[in-house]
């Protein structure tokens, strides 16, 4: 064993503390007793799911979630769906303003979220869509469509031709072509878009604080705060919550990991 990989070694046991030590804390935390919570320990002084069931049962944590899902999960499936039309005909299809369109996506991305949070406000109340999961969905992809749209357009952009025309050459109609064709060798960027729609919209908060003023379409970003109190915090239902709000992630990354593998597999055969 030499110094260079003993340097190595030390150096990645360093980095995998530096990561997983918050999220540990996040954990041993949550299932410390609810009179330990505060205490600062690398393991629990006592093992207990009160935490937990606390957050669920006091907290109502479990409309907050419900709500998390159906917004994320919507925003997921319709930002695909757009992104997906929208990237086809910006890299095959030659139209009027298609320049202008690229370079509009491309301004959207560059203005901060904060200095939409009034007009966005103010058009969502004149529309009536304040205190709506649906409205939130409605801002959400508005900001992952031109993000997804870009990404999506290169992976298109990919794809020979050659491809399509051969498609066209055996009969295949323009639907049949997409799905058969152009859908499979697309897909890994469709997923890695998803991921990118998913992550915003579970973790966004100042447009559901601003847009919600009903308890029951809390999303669980804005639920954590009430355990923010202005004299002390309880610590064990914030991290219990924080446990909560990372499984769907953690899930959701997994699941489109893999599926991003096959994707990169099966469109390098199908290529």
């Amino acid at each position: 064993m030499t110094i260079r990989s003993v340097g190595k070694g030390v150096g990645v046991a360093a980095v995998l503390a530096f990561t997983l030590l918050p999220v540990w804390m996040m954990v041993s935390t949550s299932l410390n007793g609810r009179a330990n919570a505060g205490s600062r320990t690398l393991w629990p002084d006592s093992w207990t799911f009160d935490n937990f069931t606390y957050v669920f049962r006091e907290g109502g944590f479990g409309t907050y979630l419900l709500n998390s899902l159906i917004v994320a999960i919507a925003t997921v499936i319709i930002s695909a769906a757009l992104a997906m039309l929208a990237a086809v005909a910006v890299a095959r299809f030659r139209f009027r303003f298609r320049t202008s369109v690229l370079v509009m996506v491309l301004i959207i991305q560059m203005v901060p979220l904060e200095a939409l949070v009034i007009p966005l406000f103010v058009q969502a109340r004149n529309l009536g869509m304040l205190n709506s999961l649906m409205g939130l969905v409605i801002v959400y992809l508005a900001f992952s469509l031109p993000f997804a749209i870009w990404t999506l357009r290169g992976f298109v952009a990919a794809v020979p031709v050659e491809l399509e025309e051969a498609a066209f050459l055996d009969g295949a109609s323009w639907w049949r072509m997409f799905w058969s064709v152009l859908f499979p060798l697309v897909a890994p960027g469709l997923v890695a878009t998803s991921v990118f729609s998913f992550i915003t919209a579970w973790n966004e908060f100042i447009f559901a604080l601003t847009f919600m003023s009903q308890d029951d379409n809390y999303t669980v970003a804005v639920g954590l705060r009430q355990f923010f109190g202005q004299h002390g915090t309880d610590w064990g239902s914030v991290m219990a919550a924080s446990t909560i709000i990372t499984i769907p992630v953690m899930i959701f990354f997994i699941i489109a990991q893999k599926r991003l593998t096959d994707g990169l597999v099966a469109g390098a055969v199908k290529g």
